[in-house]
């Protein structure tokens, strides 16, 4: 008599595991909000927490807010700044993996190519010349057409025979970050002291100050950009295998890299118009579920939007309570967390790769 052993296929593994690191991402998402919400100068239960979200959308319990005060702080303050924060965190994660799918290059990222330094260049050219051309527009379609430029231009110069040298790559960051700082610094020499301010903030990245109209402006750009990055997952993956292959299997390599470079250039503008330059999380994230739950890009999309939901919500909670009366910048905080972490991504492909010397 023998015994059949049964065994699970990868693939159920994967799915499995995703299910797993999404519902735990999730989880661990909401924690952070309540927390966040509940955490600052003027401190406020979880269970009031719940009653005065529940007491906004009509529903009365008897955790509802004792005074109008308490409701003030979570709708005008904390609660806008924890939904633009979740907004950001998912923009630059999933522009991101589509900057590491396009370019074929595990350390392509918004801020470390320039990209972000481009969007911000063109947020603060409308701020220092007083554009208004396309109403509250005018900033994010700027900033837009900044990230675009730079996008553009690191793709062309760094990609040589069908691949994207490492070395090209981070020379090209270089040149555009040093590009888009001193666009920076003519924009900050120009303004008033006014301007000044707010250029500043940019670099430094934060959301302090985050409002709803600003809302209502990154989150129909961070939906367009999801949607299409989700459509063209699968091409994606099939990109992947390489262009020739992907163009037997059907793929339109060409308008592909298109559609991907323009998704970043809008995603990255959705983050930078309002909170400035965050790096690395289109960094960290991306790579830390491609290690759990494999390389299929639908599955790392979805991980990733929701990973660096929660990490711009951790480092925005530090920021705000780490230092008491102080609001430190968030862009330093997620430096902190993506410097090491973009050395050890550095030094691990050097050793992959047998140097690049």
């Amino acid at each position: 008599m023998t015994s059949e052993v049964i065994t699970r296929t990868p693939e159920r593994h994967r799915v499995m595991r995703f299910g797993l690191v999404a519902l735990g991402l999730s989880g661990a998402l909401v924690l952070t909000c309540i927390v966040s919400l509940a955490s600052g100068q003027y401190s406020l239960s979880p269970t009031q927490i719940v009653g005065i979200l529940l007491h906004g959308v009509g529903i009365e319990t008897t955790w509802a807010p004792a005074n109008l005060s308490d409701a003030g702080v979570i709708f005008n303050i904390r609660l806008p700044r924890l939904v633009l924060g979740i907004l950001v965190g998912t923009a630059l994660a999933v522009a991101g993996v589509l900057m590491q799918a396009i370019f074929g290059n595990p350390l392509a990222d918004a801020s470390v190519v320039g990209v972000s330094s481009g969007a911000a260049l063109g947020a603060a050219a409308s701020l220092t010349f007083g554009l208004s051309t396309f109403g509250m527009w005018t900033t994010p379609a700027l900033s837009f057409i900044g990230g675009l430029i730079a996008v553009f231009s690191v793709y062309f110069i760094s990609r040589s025979g069908g691949r994207t040298e490492v070395v090209t790559l981070l020379l090209t960051g270089i040149a555009i970050n040093a590009i888009g700082g001193a666009g920076m610094a003519f924009m900050t020499f120009l303004g008033t002291t006014s301007t000044r301010e707010q250029i500043v903030f940019w670099q430094l990245g934060s959301l302090n100050g985050a409002l709803w109209p600003n809302i209502a402006v990154v989150a129909p750009l961070t939906g367009v950009g999801i949607v299409v990055a989700v459509i063209v997952a699968h091409q994606l993956d099939l990109f992947a295998l390489g262009e020739r292959t992907a163009r037997h299997l059907g793929v339109h390599v060409e308008l592909l890299r298109i559609v991907v470079i323009v998704t970043v250039a809008i995603l990255v503008c959705a983050a930078v118009a309002f909170a400035g330059i965050i790096g690395f999380v289109g960094l960290v994230i991306p790579h830390l579920m491609r290690m759990v739950i494999g390389p299929a890009h639908l599955p790392v999309i979805v991980a990733s939007a929701i990973g660096g939901a929660l990490l711009i919500a951790l480092a925005d909670l530090v920021a705000r309570t780490a230092v008491p009366l102080a609001d430190m910048p968030i862009g330093m905080i997620t430096s902190l967390v993506g410097g090491p972490f973009f050395l050890w991504l550095l030094v691990r492909t050097r050793r992959r790769a047998g140097g690049w010397a």
